[in-house]
């Protein structure tokens, strides 16, 4: 069905020939004309065959060919694959043709005919359908020694180029976008980012719900279902979309570009917290798009999820004394604090916070148990499937096992584990605080968001006070921020690999965004991801 092959058929003087006879055939297959011509014949004989065939008596069409089971399992596949709804189906007279003779000299003739089909595809809950028009053609010849006639049944007698390998489908094709920018109208492709690459890409092969209206096609397929190329009709063309503007910044592009700038192997994700609007996607590592991809353990930034899970317990406060003991083991499997620190039992938790002491949360594991993953769902929205804008692109980017217990959920609670995050995560967690809220990040605006409760009004001003101690006095405190900035460094070991993944996570309420930092293979995160983020909230 190319160009040349398949035809519209628009205003076809069409010849509706009435067979004439005693209307009955003793033969089981075949067909008995009474014309004074083979060309008479022949047109017999396919208007029979039509007849039979646009009546839904698929039985009856495929007893005229010369094979009845073959013919009627095509039959029958056709309207099934196109969602047929009418058929209207007329032999043109004008188009006979001798195509030969036998071996034993009786004619066969070639008969073209039209087709005017209703054909549907669903579309999700609707359906579309249309009028799918076409010219075909097939063959009768007679008998030797026979006044009974039969089609020559071959795939191509329902339309042309099918063969016995292929068969016909209505498709819904989606409607495409022509351009994909940024909120002020700018290419995502311009920025040379692969993730702003992949996610315009993604937009202008398939166009959001809502935004312009699918077509409907008809096409060949192969046997495994997938297009034969150059083989669709028209049936009804799609609305495309001119331009389509995402919630990507401008100016918060180009400064998270220029943070990642910095190392290879770097991404980060702004976030504006009061919408969950996405303002920048940034990725410096090749062809990859860590920014959204990665499934990394988050390192200390989790611990952000698990003091909001033991604050909104009950089981301590930011000030209550939590002790950080040098080594602490679970189910025979020890943990050593980084460079061997503690602090005594009297140390505040909001100190413990700030100066990431590990075991001070690996000592609350018998506090966490189905906590930890819930508390991540419940109050930040992690753990299910995000649907930020790209169609047909819904993603989980964050993963913390209900199941965990022990020693896993003791490593948990740090950040480690079985426990994986992107940046796009982790800025929405950041983001989470600043706001008291959880707003599911997207890229398009009125795109459908997963919901959460809000954070206790206590539990977020105690975090505000925790995230904001890492910057005046913690972690996070020799890169500079000043006390208007909010933050938690993470730093990830992974086995195998010289250094750790370096983390940050700030939130900025004068500007209002959220950002995460993520450089793989690095070192500390307030020496590698640290810089970065302040980078960017500097040139923001």
């Amino acid at each position: 069905m190319t160009a040349t092959a398949v035809v519209v058929v628009a205003g076809i003087a069409a010849v509706i020939v009435t067979v004439v006879g005693s209307g009955t055939n003793p033969n089981a297959t075949g067909f008995t004309p009474t014309g004074s011509t083979p060309a008479q014949d022949a047109v017999q004989i396919t208007t029979a065959f039509l007849q039979a065939w646009q009546t839904g008596d698929l039985g009856q069409a495929a007893r005229y060919t010369n094979h009845p089971a073959v013919a009627q399992s095509a039959l029958a596949g056709y309207s099934k694959e196109l969602g047929l709804r009418k058929l209207k189906a007329t032999a043109q007279a004008s188009t006979v043709a001798a195509a030969g003779t036998s071996s034993a000299g009786t004619p066969r003739e070639s008969v073209g005919y039209a087709i005017n089909a209703t054909v549907s595809a669903p579309d999700g809950a609707k359906t579309l359908s249309g009028a799918w028009k076409y010219s075909a053609s097939l063959v009768a010849y007679q008998l030797p020694k026979s006044s009974l006639w039969y089609i020559a049944w071959v795939p191509d007698v329902l339309a042309p180029n099918l063969t016995a390998s292929t068969h016909l489908a209505a498709v819904m094709v989606a409607p495409q976008v022509a351009s994909v920018n940024d909120a002020s109208g700018n290419e995502l492709s311009s920025y040379n980012d692969p993730g702003l690459t992949t996610i315009a890409g993604l937009l202008q092969s398939k166009a959001p719900p809502g935004r312009g209206s699918p077509g409907l096609y008809v096409e060949i397929q192969t046997a495994s279902n997938h297009l034969v190329q150059n083989s669709q009709a028209v049936v009804i063309p799609p609305t495309n979309i001119p331009a389509l503007n995402t919630t990507i910044n401008a100016q918060a592009e180009a400064a998270a570009r220029s943070a990642v700038g910095q190392h290879g192997s770097s991404s980060m994700v702004v976030i504006q917290p009061s919408t969950g609007n996405i303002l920048a996607i940034a990725n410096n590592d090749g062809f990859n798009d860590f920014a959204l991809t990665a499934k990394v353990a988050p390192g200390s930034t989790m611990k952000v999820i698990t003091s909001t899970a033991l604050i909104n317990a009950g089981v301590l406060t930011a000030s209550t004394g939590v002790a950080c003991p040098q080594a602490y083991t679970v189910q025979g499997i020890t943990y050593h604090n980084d460079n061997n620190e503690s602090e005594p039992a009297s140390t505040p938790f909001i100190t413990d916070f700030a100066q990431s002491c590990n075991n001070a949360f690996t000592t609350q594991w018998p506090h966490l148990s189905g906590a930890l993953a819930r508390t991540a769902k419940d109050y930040y929205g992690l753990d299910q499937d995000w649907d930020i804008g790209i169609a047909g692109a819904s993603a989980s980017y964050f993963n913390a096992p209900a199941s965990a217990s022990g020693s896993e959920l003791a490593e948990e609670a740090f950040g480690q584990g079985e426990l994986t995050a992107s940046p796009l995560a982790m800025a929405s967690v950041a983001a989470t605080v600043d706001a008291g809220a959880f707003r599911q990040p997207i890229l398009l605006s009125g795109t459908k968001q997963v919901t959460a409760t809000a954070l206790p009004a206590s539990t977020d001003t105690q975090l505000k006070e925790m995230m904001q101690a890492v910057v005046t006095s913690g972690t996070a405190a020799p890169i500079g921020f000043g006390p208007g900035i909010y933050a938690k460094t993470g730093t990830a070991d992974v086995q195998g690999e010289e250094q750790p993944n370096s983390w940050l996570i700030a939130f900025d309420p004068a500007q209002n965004v959220a950002v995460a930092c993520l450089v793989l293979n690095s070192g500390y995160g307030a020496q590698v991801a640290g810089p970065e983020v302040k980078s960017f909230l500097g040139g923001f």
